[in-house]
């Protein structure tokens, strides 16, 4: 017989984060530069190889895929910026901005800006919707609202094939591209910014001036779009599946909760799991960010053993992602139950059914309800 959920995860809201962080062994926390760096030179020479193919190539197809393997590099680099953004790689802050600035450069985002929502709002508050806009998903009544544009920006979304979207118009371009810092931050926030806008102008007006417009659009457009497919895929599948829940109201939600039982661990291939750095064993990365990439499979065995009950494990396949997309549409926060549009539907129709029924049912007998 299976566990209640909500019996599960309310079990763990009581349970502090740092108790959880205990049943990690300490080996899972040394850092190891050798092993960072090589993977940061293994990252930039494939992305260096396939714009050089891009550039020197001038066949339209070749141009084409090694632009997608650019794309696919480009990812693979700022998922390594990403722990170094966390302080999971070295202990100098410095040297950790500088690398990660630099693989954050193709894919157009800038690490500060970045950096500053991404750690401090998603990881400060996964899956508490007000606050973590993160996927948050529409409830059926906030869909029906919407105009037919939003509607269908939404559904592109929440579609396997064109959830890219929703980095470009939910992060990078507000949480960076137009984000305005406060006092504090302005400086720091427009250099990198500033930094960023520089990189594309020259790559862009280099790969144009070497390979024509298609190599610009190989070298340049073609690998941030590969990118933000990549990232939104893979954000979407750390939070989201048919037995997560999402919260609305901070009193139903908790650290451990939000960090060990919000998101889920999906295994792929060793090669594949080695190229993306991990970024797919995610709970242990959620219960202590400080943890290296290389040491997250360790982590999660430890976890395992210790709340093996509260985890989400599932092996990656299209159609495990298929299903994941077509179940998890729209959101009911206070039964905490995911719906398809079509069930959307039906559910407005049900409750639109029982509001009117307990209208008629409160009108005194002999009376004439108006």
């Amino acid at each position: 017989m299976e566990a209640d959920p909500k019996k599960l995860y309310d079990a763990l809201k009581s349970l502090k984060i740092q108790t959880v962080r205990q049943a990690i062994r300490p080996e899972c926390y040394q850092r190891d530069i050798s092993k960072a760096l090589f993977s940061y030179a293994f990252d930039a020479v494939l992305y260096l190889a396939a714009i050089t193919g891009i550039l020197l190539i001038h066949h339209w197809w070749a141009q084409l895929l090694l632009g997608l393997v650019a794309g696919s590099a480009v990812a693979f680099m700022f998922v390594w910026a990403h722990d170094a953004a966390h302080g999971a790689l070295f202990e100098n802050r410095h040297l950790a901005e500088v690398l990660g600035t630099l693989f954050m450069l193709p894919s157009f985002n800038m690490y500060r800006l970045w950096a500053f929502g991404h750690n401090r709002v998603h990881h400060g508050f996964t899956s508490l919707s007000p606050i973590d806009w993160i996927w948050k998903p529409l409830t059926p009544q906030e869909y029906r609202q919407k105009s037919i544009f939003q509607k269908w920006i939404y559904r592109l979304e929440r579609s396997p094939y064109t959830c890219a979207l929703h980095y470009l118009l939910r992060v990078w371009w507000p949480g960076m591209v137009r984000f305005k810092a406060d006092q504090k931050n302005r400086r720091a926030f427009t250099l990198s910014k500033i930094i960023t806008a520089l990189f594309f102008l020259a790559f862009s007006a280099f790969s144009w001036w070497a390979a024509g417009p298609l190599g610009f659009i190989a070298a340049v457009l073609l690998p941030f779009l590969v990118f933000n497919y990549y990232i939104a895929l893979f954000v979407y599948l750390h939070h989201t599946h048919p037995d997560i829940p999402f919260f609305m109201e901070k009193e139903e939600w908790s650290q451990s909760i939000g960090q060990l039982y919000c998101s889920t661990v999906v295994r792929c291939s060793k090669i594949s799991e080695m190229l993306i750095h991990n970024i797919l064993i995610h709970a242990p990365h959620h219960v202590d960010p400080r943890i290296p990439y290389y040491h997250l499979e360790a982590a999660y065995e430890d976890l395992r053993s210790a709340y093996g009950i509260y985890l989400h494990e599932m092996r990656f396949s299209f159609r495990s992602v298929r299903r994941i997309f077509s179940t998890c549409k729209l959101y009911d926060y206070d039964a905490k139950q995911w719906m398809s549009f079509r069930s959307g539907r039906s559910w407005i129709e049900q409750k639109a059914t029982e509001r009117s029924v307990s209208r008629d049912t409160s009108v005194y007998p002999g009376k004439t309800a108006y």
